[in-house]
């Protein structure tokens, strides 16, 4: 049976502007193969209204899960919440559970929970709370979409409240070997290799190093002995490979 499917929603006009460079989509994907889901898509996208609403509704309908990151902050651009419950034709607002648990934390620090601070306890109809053990505001999760902070703190802490209630399949394995050969040498028995092994993944990543071309052969897969039996005749079509 094929591992449940995921996509990641990445929001924010600071990531494509250049002015922070995302470490999510790196984190969520090594979490995910661990679980046993593939992650199948990443789409990052503005801080635009139509353009969130949109993706999370293309994603939603595509892949069984859909994480996002970015947006659910105090300030006036963080507009996630909104698009999301736009996107299921759903109301918004504060909600007294999320709003307990922000008065609680700011009463402890000993500041008051004005009403950019509230914004985060708005929370769209019908959704659950993720915990969010970092810093208190919660994230939540509508339908088959998980809806997280951008901070990769408060992102990775939201992630290990999600992953134990969601059913993986089998984690996948992979290998990578090293052949001192360009890739227009190994293209064609690599190929064939691939055509015998369809429900594995190769991947060919070049190099050059001190003149002498060669490729990593990556092979992927959920089923660790064929992973292992692709990698050995792999190994025995190349005789340069550096171990």
């Amino acid at each position: 049976m094929a591992n449940p499917t995921a996509a990641m929603l990445v929001i924010g006009d600071e990531i494509l502007s250049g002015r922070t460079r995302d470490a999510n989509m790196h984190y969520l994907a090594g979490q995910l193969t661990d679980a046993g889901i593939d992650l199948k898509e990443v789409r990052v996208v503005s801080d635009d209204p139509n353009a969130i609403i949109a993706a999370t509704q293309s994603l939603s309908k595509t892949y069984a899960h859909v994480f996002t990151s970015g947006g659910i902050g105090p300030t006036h651009d963080d507009i996630t919440a909104d698009c999301i419950a736009a996107a299921f034709d759903t109301s918004i607002a504060v909600r007294a559970d999320a709003r307990a648990l922000l008065q609680a934390h700011y009463d402890r620090q000993g500041m008051e929970l004005n009403n950019a601070r509230l914004r985060m306890a708005r929370i769209p109809d019908g959704a659950l709370l993720i915990d969010n053990p970092v810093s208190v505001a919660p994230g939540f999760q509508i339908r088959n979409v998980y809806v997280m902070a951008g901070v990769p703190s408060v992102f990775q802490a939201m992630v290990a409240s999600v992953l134990p209630s969601l059913k993986g399949g089998a984690p996948l394995v992979s290998t990578s070997t090293r052949i001192e050969r360009g890739e227009g040498d190994i293209a064609g028995p690599l190929a064939d290799l691939a055509n015998s092994y369809p429900d594995l993944s190769f991947g060919s990543y070049p190099y050059i190093k001190n003149g002498v071309y060669g490729s990593n052969i990556v092979i992927r897969g959920a089923d660790r002995a064929a992973v292992e039996d692709a990698t050995r005749e792999l190994t025995a079509l190349f005789i340069e490979v550096v171990k």
